[in-house]
């Protein structure tokens, strides 16, 4: 940048043209002949040397003045620097600075369409139970709310288990099922009268159904292809109130939670809102499709913006078997277990032990009891994968069907041995 300041300096100061500020030279004009006057060597030193060179200095300022004021030739002399100046109260002076706002109006679009198409098929849900206490000869009523999923034009909705079985006990008091489900529509005060069509208690999914044909049933995504930092919103009644959406991302997928009562799911994270009331509710995408049923979230001092939903790719078997046969029909071993881990494998070094599913009970007429299982049994492996838990040992036979075969290698008395055994459907 020196080199051109230096050249594009210079080479106005030696210009001669009219179009620069100077004016070219022009010879004398021929005249008579006078007679010679007589100058001093001051002045001669004055016209000759001096003068032309105070006017090329003032020629110079003039062009630089007129360059200085054209940005793109600034630019070019000074270089291009748009680092924010500061004045003197260390405030950012943004006069020089080029601002670029960027527009949030397709987000705003999106989240208004969204709701728009999503809405008319999201439910809210009340449920009655009764309550026996011992304070009380009389049961009484208790009341829960919940969201659920519109999922067939002819009245199937999909919501939790949890939502609609909340039974449970304590030494004071017991809850009962429910006795009475009501759906509310969206913009619609009506109280629908709901049949439970089936549950599950280990998806912790729920299909009930209304007497009422021409709904719109949701749009269902594909949740394998979502991806982190994706934009979603959860929809449904927390708290009671209907028709709530809420913006977020995609937290993290494929999450292992553990919920209070020691069930274990593989979940989608958000941190759009979800409360409690938004369970059996929508977590859907920016096309407006559901991508997973709000379930979970965490709470506790320090916790925001933690929840949980089952992808809608692992539902759609799981209601599809609740609305045919008011049950989930899954393979069966017929045992039950815990898990020996490295930990538990080193601190009984007395025990002829290994890492795996522990058998504890075979039950009676199972396809465990007809393959020779027997309780003490340790599962290692599962059609050629490691076992290390009951969970894995559940895994690898929930991707089975019923009437499948499956082989297992088990630890016996300080031998491996190999059996295998055809699943049966789940009494």
């Amino acid at each position: 940048m020196d080199n051109q300041n230096n050249n594009f300096i210079n080479t106005n100061a030696t210009e001669t043209n009219s179009s620069n500020g100077f004016k070219t030279a022009k010879p004398p004009k021929a005249s008579k002949p006078q007679k010679e006057k007589k100058q001093s060597s001051g002045a001669t030193f004055g016209k000759t040397v001096v003068l032309p060179f105070v006017s090329g200095i003032i020629g110079a300022t003039l062009v630089l003045g007129v360059c200085f004021s054209v940005p793109t030739i600034k630019s070019e002399i000074l270089g291009n620097d748009n680092t924010p100046q500061r004045d003197s109260s260390s405030n950012i002076n943004y006069n020089n600075v080029n601002m670029n706002l960027v527009s949030l109006s397709s987000i705003s679009d999106t989240g208004v369409y969204v709701a728009q198409k999503v809405l008319p098929s999201i439910v809210g849900i009340n449920v009655e139970y009764s309550v026996s206490s011992i304070f009380s000869r009389n049961p009484s009523t208790a009341t829960a709310e919940g969201s659920g999923v519109i999922i067939s034009e002819d009245g199937y909705i999909l919501t939790n288990n949890h939502v609609i079985d909340s039974s449970s006990s304590s030494s004071y008091y017991e809850v009962g099922e429910a006795n009475k489900v009501t759906v509310y529509l969206y913009n619609d005060d009506t109280p629908y009268e709901a049949k439970i069509i089936g549950t599950d208690e280990q998806t912790d999914l729920a299909v009930i159904k209304i007497d009422k044909t021409g709904l719109t049933a949701a749009e269902l995504g594909d949740s394998d292809t979502v991806q982190v930092g994706e934009w979603c919103m959860s929809i449904g009644n927390p708290l009671g109130m209907r028709s709530t959406v809420c913006q977020g991302s995609i937290s993290a997928l494929n999450r292992q939670i553990t919920d209070s009562d020691g069930k274990t799911y593989t979940v989608i994270q958000t941190d759009a809102a979800i409360n409690e009331g938004n369970s059996g509710g929508a977590l859907v995408n920016s096309k407006g499709q559901v991508i997973g049923i709000n379930t979970l979230k965490a709470s506790g001092e320090g916790v925001e913006g933690l929840g949980f939903a089952i992808p809608i790719n692992d539902t759609k078997d799981i209601y599809s078997d609740l609305i045919q046969y008011s049950k989930v029909k899954r393979p069966y071993i017929g045992i039950t277990g815990s898990d020996i881990t490295e930990d538990t494998v080193k601190a009984n070094p007395t025990f002829d032990l290994k890492v795996g599913a522990y058998v504890r009970s075979v039950d009676d007429y199972s396809p465990a009891e007809k393959a020779g299982l027997k309780i003490g049994d340790i599962i290692v492996e599962a059609d050629g994968q490691t076992v290390e838990s009951m969970d894995d040992l559940n895994e690898i036979k929930n991707s089975h069907q019923i009437g499948d075969k499956m082989t297992l290698k088990i630890y016996r008395n300080g031998k491996e041995e190999t059996v295998e055994l055809t699943l049966a459907e789940q009494p």
